[in-house]
């Protein structure tokens, strides 16, 4: 099967930061929605738009803990929500469409990673809840604001898709859970997302990219034990980052996603899994280190997909072509 998935020679790499990717880019006019943009990667996200000139608008499940992350930045506003919730989905959606504002750039940014086995809504496994339903939810929803910003749609993956794709016939882990497989499956879904959301939009203007930002230490980690990551060789014993464990600060963190919204580079593409600033290669053989896999890009279950969120979230802004 042919891919697209090839580098296109962006000249940034591993350690290009997100002011890096925006350096002569020129934001003023436009509107950004980055979820989860007060902590971690979302906060150097955030942080770097407004400097490029962008306002960004930071939906929240802690709208206080937010707030105070984000004072002092000009042009950033705090709103509730909490991606579990679909009611807290519709609530954001509907106040911002109520502002009659467009949206230029969307980034799926809030996550959750490897936790307990949690059940939320109608028995929802968590981490596919959250970090894909949720998103989901939230774009259709914001549709009306989207399309005509002919916005670029940015879902933040993982290089954690690596360990495993669709659990068709349990994708709520009712059979056992396993974290990070669940985890993964999580992150294969927002790729998924992005290739069917990009083959339903782009026709209209609007494209979407996932990616894997890279390895680093944020809250993202809240739910491993410290001696997990102290086998995993990320941290040692007294809970300091090992430099070889190949950790990217959350400046460089933040800027594939970053470069995803904004470059030029990336001007009539779409549906495109990217890592390190740049379109990822696909991944070869056992290799988890990079490239994306067959099992995330390939349009039929990206299609199976939308139609399976859609039932379970009860939205779909393309209801005829889905």
């Amino acid at each position: 099967m042919s891919t697209a998935q090839h580098k296109i020679g962006s000249g940034f790499g591993a350690h290009s930061t997100a002011d890096d990717v925006l350096a002569g880019i020129d934001l003023s006019g436009r509107l950004a929605i980055v979820t989860g943009g007060y902590s971690g990667l979302g906060l150097e996200t955030t942080r770097s738009l407004t400097r490029a000139g962008a306002r960004v608008v930071v939906p929240a499940r802690r709208p206080r803990t937010a707030a105070e992350a984000l004072a002092g930045l000009d042009g950033v506003e705090v709103d509730e929500l909490d991606l579990a919730d679909l009611d807290s989905v519709r609530g954001f959606a509907d106040r911002f469409l109520a502002s009659g504002r467009t949206v230029d750039l969307f980034l799926g940014n809030a996550g959750v990673m490897a936790c307990p086995e949690t059940r939320v809504g109608p028995g929802w496994e968590a981490q596919f809840a959250t970090n894909h339903l949720g998103h989901f939810a939230l774009v259709n929803r914001l549709w009306p604001a989207i399309e005509p910003g002919g916005a670029r749609v940015v879902s933040v993956s993982s290089r954690g898709h690596h360990f495993s794709g669709m659990r068709w016939d349990d994708v709520h882990w009712r059979r056992g859970y396993d974290k990070w497989q669940a985890y993964g499956q999580a992150k294969t879904a927002n790729v998924l997302f992005a290739v069917h959301l990009d083959r339903l939009a782009r026709d209209r203007g609007v494209r979407a990219f996932a990616l894997h930002p890279g390895g680093i230490m944020t809250p993202l980690q809240r739910h491993l034990p410290r001696a997990e990551m102290v086998e995993r060789g990320w941290i040692d014993e007294d809970g300091n980052v090992i430099g070889q464990a190949g950790f990217k600060t959350p400046e460089q963190g933040a800027a594939t996603q970053v470069w995803a919204a904004t470059s030029p580079q990336l001007a009539g593409l779409g549906g495109l899994y990217l890592e390190d600033c740049e379109v990822a290669e696909p991944a070869a053989g056992d290799d988890v280190r990079s490239g994306v896999r067959d099992w995330a890009t390939d349009p039929e279950q990206a299609a199976r997909l939308w139609e399976l969120s859609a039932t379970l979230t009860g939205v779909d802004a393309f209801p005829a072509a889905g």
